[in-house]
């Protein structure tokens, strides 16, 4: 599904996928740690409210949920599981406040050793999905037409187009952010991925069998 997509339903059904999608990954631990992040992590951020942070085990976990459900970079968790709790929470705090500022509030996570700009939009995403969705491989093949530009730049560029296209989303009574939106183009994606692997598989015994 490519970004222009007007058709609603397509959205939503592709949306309505992603808990599937996830499964059909067939990654171990890839299902509760997305439960982790999509249900208990926000839960966790907004119970600090008035002043929300994130903590070094949380984000420890949130990496683990990235490269899972993305490229694996074991480098990365090493990291951040080492980050000292208290500068995640100091860094994490301001970057909470500085939204809907999000060039701001993404500069202020990456001060963080191992966290870049797309850790940094898990971490916003977590918090406040209808301002910043996660920059993930698949949304930004779809909205930008490549994922190998992860620059503070980029990711801005992204928000602006993910932003528009939830906006757009957004009538009679459906509700769309900008996080929904991202979820259901990575699901339309895997999705997408999982159709061609499963044709790559019949033609495959097919020529076995002519064989």
């Amino acid at each position: 599904m490519e970004l222009k997509c007007c058709d609603v339903n397509q959205w939503k059904e592709a949306l309505s996928s992603y808990n599937t999608r996830i499964e059909s990954m067939n990654k171990l631990d890839l299902p509760s740690l997305d439960q982790f992040y999509c249900k208990q992590l926000p839960s966790l951020i907004h119970q600090r409210n008035p002043n929300p942070y994130i903590t070094t085990p949380e984000l420890s976990k949130l990496m683990q949920w990235k490269l899972t459900r993305g490229k694996w970079r074991p480098r990365l968790l090493d990291f951040v599981s080492s980050l000292d709790d208290e500068t995640v929470k100091s860094a994490s705090q301001k970057a909470f406040e500085a939204l809907p500022d999000v060039s701001k509030a993404v500069s202020e996570l990456t001060v963080l050793k191992g966290v870049g700009p797309a850790t940094a939009s898990a971490v916003l995403a977590a918090y406040a999905p209808d301002v910043a969705p996660f920059m993930s491989d698949e949304a930004m093949v779809a909205a930008l037409g490549n994922s190998k530009d992860y620059t503070l730049k980029q990711y801005l560029v992204f928000v602006d187009k993910l932003q528009a296209k939830a906006k757009e989303l957004t009538v009679e009574g459906d509700v769309f952010t900008p996080s929904d939106v991202e979820r259901a183009l990575w699901s339309s994606a895997i999705g997408a991925k999982f159709v061609a692997s499963s044709n790559g598989d019949i033609k495959s015994s097919k020529k076995k069998r002519k064989r």
